[in-house]
């Protein structure tokens, strides 16, 4: 017999982005311990050269599944995912990564109109991986790869804060929206776990209505369907479910937020 996995699921993002992923995986997989893990200290991890990222979230992830032995392992992030998760399949075999990737498909199949923007971090946008998707699922489309500079921080501080500059969003969603031969964008993909948090923002402040497409209820079925498919041992409800920051001191509403969200905070481990 197959020995049982532990009952847990560690998700990992480099801001609070990944919380719109917990949200819908806590409702849907209830039986399982869920850790939330935020490299608040690196980010934005749009910025970071590709080497240096990939060196540090091999190291973290060494410390991470040392200490938590997670049962599967969800990087929500579409930077990180593009970026690293072969490296991370590869590095740690025992493990089972479930990635996030902009969700091209989907809005190939959805779009009347043919014109498609992919709303991302410039890391996203530079990726081959993001390139061979639109190669692989959209090629009877326009797409076109918009990469913001500053939206994953205004929702960052949105999210902490409850304020957002509303003519910043503006800014970074203006170049999605494309007219061309009397058409118009139909559908903008949010490649970010960020971005669902301003989604309401980006309603008001866009030009004409859009389909946004939010990946994060598709990365927790996703999630749900390999449950489905492994063997968990039973899960002991006396550890909660958590968030974990790798910044020395996290601050307060950061806490407060993860709180909202049903997490109870602890310190990074080693």
């Amino acid at each position: 017999m197959a020995e049982l996995r532990d009952p847990s699921v560690l998700f990992f993002d480099s801001g609070i982005g990944g919380l719109s992923v917990v949200k819908e995986a806590r409702i849907i997989l209830p039986g399982l311990r869920h850790i939330y893990v935020a490299d608040d200290a690196a980010f934005p991890y749009g910025a970071w050269d590709e080497a240096e990222l990939l060196d540090r979230m091999t190291g973290l992830f060494e410390t991470l599944i040392e200490a938590f032995r997670p049962g599967l392992i969800v990087i929500a992030c579409n930077t990180a995912s593009t970026l690293a998760i072969g490296h991370l399949r590869r590095a740690f075999p025992d493990q089972v990564f479930v990635g996030t990737v902009p969700a091209i498909k989907p809005a190939a199949e959805r779009t009347r109109s043919g014109l498609v923007s992919v709303l991302a971090t410039p890391g996203t946008v530079r990726r081959q991986y993001t390139r061979d998707l639109i190669r692989q699922y959209a090629g009877q489309c326009h797409v076109r790869l918009v990469g913001s500079e500053h939206l994953a921080e205004l929702a960052e501080d949105y999210m902490r804060t409850g304020f957002v500059d509303e003519e910043a969003v503006r800014r970074e969603i203006a170049p999605c929206f494309v007219e061309e031969n009397g058409r118009r964008t139909d559908i903008v993909v949010l490649a970010c776990t960020h971005y669902p948090f301003l989604a309401n923002r980006m309603r008001k402040t866009a030009p004409w209505p859009v389909d946004w497409i939010d990946t994060s209820e598709a990365i927790a079925r996703r999630t749900l369907t390999l449950v489905e498919q492994m063997q968990f041992g039973p899960r002991d409800f006396s550890l909660p479910d958590i968030a974990v920051f790798t910044s020395d001191d996290p601050r307060t509403e950061v806490m407060r937020l993860a709180s909202g969200f049903g997490l109870s905070t602890e310190p990074f481990p080693g």
